[in-house]
């Protein structure tokens, strides 16, 4: 397998990386603080990927990325006026919204969980991808904010990887 390097400023960069996430692979994707692991958070074969290259607990939920507050009826019901006031608030941003979670999501998207955890990133709003956590890393000790730190630990596991630094290390 190829590991593809793009630049974040490159037009075919989003479109590539939505093909290959939707086709179950792995893309690493900058955030607004660190490197995240995206993938189809409704593709189970993707997700095992996540944990797989993490080594996380199958336990451990995974985030979905979404576009907007109104993609949250899509993976999650019961949603309170309260989420709606929150996400307009914060979203783009650090909040995560925990509800619950539709059939669509499956359970090891949620850590075998009924809840779904959705968040909007300013940088991941061109396409679906889930985040395994808040960094690369595996585990919270081992935060990569540099696009090649992490690349070393994870290049024969994913297809594609964006250059762009994270805003906490472009400072």
């Amino acid at each position: 397998m190829q590991t593809l390097l793009l630049s974040a400023t490159d037009p075919i960069t989003a479109p590539t990386a939505a093909n290959l996430i939707m086709n179950g692979e792995l893309v690493a994707i900058p955030t607004e603080t660190v490197y995240g692991l995206g993938a189809n958070g409704l593709d189970e074969n993707a997700v095992a990927k996540i944990f797989e290259a993490k080594g996380r607990p199958q336990d451990n939920p995974l985030i979905l990325h979404i576009c907007g507050a109104e993609q949250m009826e899509l993976f999650c019901h019961h949603i309170p006026q309260k989420a709606y006031d929150l996400a307009e608030k914060f979203w783009p941003g650090p909040l995560t919204i925990v509800l619950p979670a539709r059939e669509i999501v499956p359970r090891r998207t949620t850590g075998g969980l009924s809840t779904g955890w959705l968040f909007m990133a300013a940088r991941t709003r061109s396409f679906l991808v889930i985040m395994a956590d808040p960094s690369y890393g595996e585990s919270v000790e081992n935060t990569y904010t540099h696009i090649f730190c992490y690349l070393n630990l994870i290049t024969a596991k994913m297809r594609i990887s964006s250059q762009k630094k994270p805003h906490s290390a472009q400072k």
